[in-house]
């Protein structure tokens, strides 16, 4: 076990003491985690595209052997995810160890890592290259709001025995605010130079990803902070790019880990890998399963788009069923007046 401690001075977080138990051992070979099933999640689990591998472009259904084939073909792959999913961090686990068996020492983009933690990654696993455990700490993933980190974990494993080189590529909280009130120039001045954040997106794309903010935030969110939260969500795709294109020039390819929005290829990540660094990519959307869409192009809606934005979709069951615009709308409602 590799435990550290973090001491923040003047706001900045220095990796302090660190010691791992045990005999170092030589790495192993990456060896793809065993098959998905049966699934963790259990909603919708007897639907008809559940399993499915979907070739969009080729509009029909494929093997999990295609779909490797094609991952391992291409330098750059993308897979999005639903965040609370645990079978989706467990297929990533498995593609990334099958990216692994043709790709050297990759490089994977991990959306949850901010990038001012990039230092405290690299001391971490420079220190404790097979312990996740110490890297979860390390990052402080338990305050983190991303979901328990035990469903995350397979993934971590999965880059650590690829001999993954691990790349923070996610914007936190306080930097989110201060490029919503400053400009993306505050956070990044290359950045937004690079993808010209300071120039407003295309109408059509301006007007799809203020009402995906809308909706994504149950319709509670001001007018006026969805032009915000959008140069928000340009810049957090700005950065993954920008951090594959990095990772993509080690020469060992480059996979991203996000949410489902940021890759696909319409105007996700993938978009501005070709626009900037003309990089071609593979996209992979892990999708949930609804009884009330039996068929792929039933779920083309939900993305406002002509077809399904991705190039391969994998559905599986849904985790759960939970409200989140109930649950935030709860505590706005006013208390029942006493007589």
């Amino acid at each position: 076990m590799c435990r550290s401690s973090r001491l923040a001075i003047g706001g900045i977080v220095l990796l302090a003491t660190m010691t791992c138990g045990g005999t170092p051992t030589a790495r192993l070979p990456a060896e793809r985690p065993p098959r998905a099933e049966p699934w963790e999640s259990t909603l919708d689990a007897t639907h008809p595209l559940v399993g499915v591998v979907w070739d969009v472009d080729g509009h029909r259904r494929a093997s999990e052997a295609e779909l490797v084939a094609r991952l391992q073909s291409s330098d750059v792959v993308l897979v999005g995810e639903t965040h609370d999913n645990p079978d989706h961090h467990r297929l990533e686990a498995r593609l990334l160890a099958a990216y692994a068996e043709r790709h050297t020492t990759p490089a994977v983009v991990f959306e949850m890592l901010d990038r001012e933690q990039q230092a405290i990654v690299d001391a971490t696993l420079r220190q404790c290259p097979d312990d996740v455990d110490a890297l979860a700490q390390a990052v402080g993933w338990a305050s983190s709001g991303w979901p328990a980190w035990l469903m995350y974990r397979p993934v971590f494993q999965a880059a650590v025995a690829a001999n993954a080189v691990v790349l923070a590529g996610g914007i936190g909280r306080n930097a989110a605010m201060r490029i919503a009130r400053d400009g993306p120039a505050s956070y990044d001045p290359g950045l937004d130079q690079a993808f010209s954040l300071h120039e407003p997106a295309p109408a059509e794309v301006d007007a799809a990803m203020r009402r995906e903010m809308g909706e994504s935030h149950c319709g509670l969110v001001p007018n006026e902070m969805l032009e915000l939260m959008v140069l928000v969500q340009r810049t957090r795709d700005a950065l993954l790019a920008a951090r594959l294109h990095e990772g993509a020039s080690r020469g060992g390819g480059a996979l991203l880990v996000a949410g489902t929005g940021h890759v696909r290829r319409d105007r996700g990540v993938p978009a501005q890998l070709a626009r900037v660094y003309a990089i071609e990519s593979l996209s992979v959307g892990l999708l949930e399963a609804r009884a009330s869409a039996p068929t792929p192009e039933d779920y083309v809606q939900s993305f406002e788009a002509k077809r399904l934005p991705f190039d391969y979709v994998w559905f599986t069951p849904r985790a759960n069923d939970i409200d989140h615009c109930a649950e935030l709308r709860e505590p706005m409602k006013a208390p029942a007046r006493r007589e």
